[in-house]
C-alpha cells in the first residue's frame, strides 16, 4: 500500500472549489454519458471514466465500459492525475509499483494503460479527471490528447452549467415564495373594498343614485379582477394532487430523498469495510421540501469520516429531522459510529480547524482535510456543530442548519 498518498498543495482550496459545484455524485451519469463514450472513441480504449475526487473518494459520475461508482482515493490512479498541470500517463499498469498490487490490475478488468487529464476549474483548481484505460498499451497522437482536452473541458463547463441553473432554480423558488405572500398579502384589502362597494352599491339602489350606482359598480368589479388574480396566483403553485399545506412540494428536496440519495453513495462503502450503516428520518415532516444546498458534502464527508474511524462489523447511523420551529425551519443531522472515538484536544483541534491527519482502522490514508470542509460549509450556511466522543466509544457529530422551506 502507498504510505505516501499525492496531495495537492492547494487540496483545501480544491476541495472548496468542489464543494461549489454541489455535485450529487449519484445523479450525473446520463449527464455525462456521450462525453464518457466519445473519449473512449477518441482514443481508441475500451475504458473511459469521469472521476470527481473528494478528501477521501473517487466518486465515478459516469461511465463507459466498465461498471464503476465509487472508490477509495488512495486506490485510484486518478488522484495522481489531479496533481498534473496537464495529464498523467502510465503506460503499464502492472510494471508499476503504485499500482501493480490494485484489484482492478490484478483482477477485472486486468486494465494495463492509462491516461488521464485533469478536470480544472476556471481558478485552476483540479477537481477530478477524465480518464480513459485499456489492457493493452495505447499510443495517442498530439490530435487525439488535444480532443481529450477539449471533452475534459466541456466537462467542467457542464458542471457550471448545471450549478448556474440550480442556482436560478432556488432563486425561482424564492421568487414563487415572494408571489405567494404578495397574494395573500393583497387578498385582505381586496376583501374589506369589495364588501365596502357592496354596502355603497346597496344603499345607492335605495337612494336612486345613478352615477355613484355606476362609479360603485366599476369598483366592484375591478375588485373582483384583481381578487381573482391574486387566486389565480395562489392557485397556479398548488399540487392539486397533494395536501393544500404550501410547505409540501413533491418536486422538490426533502428528508425521503436525502435519505435515498445518501444510501445509495454511502452503503457500498459500508458493505466494503462490513459496517451496518443506517439512516433514519423524521416521518412528520419527510416530504416537506427544503434547499439541498451543500447537504450532500457536509453529511457525505462526516459519514466517510465516519466509516473511516469505525472497525469491522460496527455501526455507523445518520438521523436526519426537520423541525418547524417558531422562529424558523431547522435541519438536525445527526452522524454517530462506533469507532475509536477521540480526545477532547482532537475534538477541539475539529472544531478550531486545526485538526491533523490520522489512518483509518483498516488503514485508510487520512487526508486531514474533510472535518476542515465540513466546519468552513456549516459556517457559510450559518449552521452549528458540536462533537461528543469517548475513547473506544464512537464519536458522535450533531449539526444544525436553518432552513428555508420550498
Amino acid at each position: 500500500m502507498n504510505n505516501n498518498p499525492p496531495i495537492p498543495a492547494n487540496e483545501m482550496e480544491r476541495l472548496m472549489s468542489l464543494a461549489e459545484f454541489d455535485v450529487d455524485f449519484s445523479d450525473h451519469q446520463e449527464t455525462f454519458q456521450e462525453l464518457a463514450k466519445l473519449a473512449a472513441k477518441v482514443t481508441g480504449t475500451r475504458i473511459s471514466l469521469v472521476n470527481l475526487i473528494d478528501s477521501l473518494t473517487q466518486w465515478t459520475i459516469s461511465n463507459y465500459g466498465m461498471d464503476l461508482d465509487q472508490m477509495a482515493r488512495e486506490e485510484s490512479v486518478c488522484q495522481y492525475t489531479i496533481m498534473s498541470n496537464d495529464s498523467f500517463e502510465v503506460t503499464d499498469l502492472s510494471a508499476d509499483d503504485r499500482f501493480k498490487d490494485k484489484g482492478y490490475v490484478t483482477g477485472d478488468p486486468n486494465v494495463r494503460y492509462y491516461y488521464g487529464i485533469p478536470l480544472r476549474t476556471g481558478a485552476g483548481l483540479n477537481i477530478g479527471a477524465l480518464c480513459v484505460l485499456d489492457q493493452e498499451r495505447v499510443v495517442l497522437d498530439p490530435e487525439k490528447i488535444e480532443l481529450m482536452k477539449i471533452i475534459a473541458d466541456e466537462i467542467v463547463s457542464r458542471l457550471k452549467t448545471h450549478r448556474v441553473m440550480e442556482g436560478l432554480k432556488a432563486k425561482l423558488m424564492e421568487a414563487k415564495q415572494t408571489q405567494k405572500k404578495v397574494a395573500h398579502d393583497i387578498r385582505g384589502p381586496l376583501g374589506g373594498i369589495i364588501g365596502l362597494s357592496k354596502i355603497i352599491q346597496d344603499q345607492g339602489d335605495s337612494n336612486q343614485m345613478d352615477e355613484v350606482l355606476e362609479f360603485i359598480n366599476l369598483i366592484h368589479k375591478s375588485s373582483n379582477s384583481i381578487l381573482d388574480l391574486a387566486e389565480e396566483i395562489l392557485d397556479s403553485h398548488k399540487d392539486k394532487s397533494a395536501s393544500k399545506s404550501t410547505l409540501v412540494n413533491s418536486g422538490g428536496f426533502n428528508l425521503e430523498i436525502f435519505k435515498d440519495k445518501l444510501e445509495k453513495l454511502y452503503l457500498p462503502q459500508a458493505m466494503n469495510k462490513q459496517i451496518h450503516f443506517k439512516v433514519r428520518i423524521s416521518k412528520q415532516t419527510d416530504k416537506i421540501s427544503f434547499s439541498r444546498n451543500k447537504l450532500l458534502q457536509i453529511t457525505g464527508n462526516l459519514i466517510s469520516n465516519a466509516m473511516k474511524f469505525t472497525p469491522e462489523n460496527g455501526f455507523v447511523t445518520v438521523d436526519l429531522e426537520l423541525a418547524l420551529n417558531p422562529e424558523g425551519p431547522n435541519l438536525h443531522i445527526r452522524v454517530e459510529d462506533s469507532g475509536v472515538g477521540m480526545k477532547e484536544e482532537g475534538i477541539r483541534a475539529i472544531l478550531d480547524g486545526t485538526a491533523s491527519t490520522t489512518d483509518g482502522t483498516s488503514g485508510e490514508q487520512g487526508y486531514g482535510f474533510g472535518l476542515a470542509l465540513v466546519k468552513h460549509l456549516i459556517g457559510s450556511l450559518n449552521g452549528t456543530m458540536t462533537i461528543a466522543s469517548e475513547i473506544g466509544s464512537g464519536t458522535t457529530f450533531d449539526i444544525n442548519l436553518p432552513q428555508r422551506l420550498q
